[in-house]
């Protein structure tokens, strides 16, 4: 009897300890889901702001908008092309590397041009814009040029892929092509072809032999079928 109890004190213990490491992945999944949509929504919000203000304001306020504008719009697209192409391609993830240590730069430039949004004094801050826009032009610059090296190596695969199916399609095409004969010439060729043939067929009769089997066309409901195929239809009987 106490090791029956012993056996049911254990079980409640594992599920228990079951029990709280279910909850505890639970909400740190949920929390993690949380805080991915507040900083998605944060990101939103921000980037909004950071819009209108480069259409609506003059002056160092929008320039430094667009500047931030324009460099968060080309790191995000970086980053989402790197992200999804890396799934397909090992390769990329050296690139990935790189465009983590060009994140870092973006992230101290995005700062500092927050930071110069709020600074009062609009002479200095416009004396460093010429300096700051330089500093953008070549993140954004490095980062288009690891999407578009990566997007044009996605191409270049597909491309490749697309020629080596075309190949094997021609080569199957041929193959399914085997029965076909070059046709005789006319005249006297054709009348020679018929007498060969018609002395093919007797020797075959004489020797018992069976000619060979006609092409027939395959019975449709042994092939596999494809979405975009009809099902074929039961024979039923009167």
């Amino acid at each position: 009897m106490e090791a029956v109890i012993l056996i049911l004190g254990l079980l409640f213990v594992a599920f228990m300890a079951l029990g709280v490491y279910v909850s505890v992945k639970v909400i740190g999944a949920a929390k993690r889901g949380v805080d991915r949509t507040i900083t998605q929504a944060r990101r939103t919000v921000e980037e909004t702001t950071l819009r209108a203000k480069s259409y609506g304001q003059v002056g160092v306020a929008g320039e430094l908008a667009q500047l931030r504008l324009s460099l968060r719009t080309s790191m995000r697209a970086t980053q989402e092309a790197l992200q999804a192409g890396v799934a397909e391609d090992a390769s990329l993830s050296e690139s990935l590397g790189l465009f983590q240590r060009l994140s870092v730069h973006g992230q101290e430039l995005d700062d500092e041009l927050k930071r110069l949004e709020r600074e009062p004094d609009r002479t200095t801050v416009a004396s460093l814009l010429p300096g700051l826009k330089q500093r953008t032009e070549r993140i954004t610059h490095s980062a288009e040029s690891l999407r578009w090296a990566a997007r044009d190596r996605a191409r270049q695969f597909a491309d490749d892929d697309l020629a080596a199916l075309n190949t094997q399609i021609d080569v199957e095409a041929g193959a399914l092509r085997h029965w076909t004969v070059e046709e005789p010439s006319a005249g006297a060729g054709a009348g020679a072809g018929a007498a060969g043939r018609g002395g093919d067929r007797a020797r075959g009769a004489e020797a018992g032999e069976e000619g060979p089997e006609s092409l027939t066309a395959r019975d449709p409901r042994a092939q596999t079928g494809y979405p975009w195929q009809k099902a074929v239809r039961p024979e039923t009987t009167n």
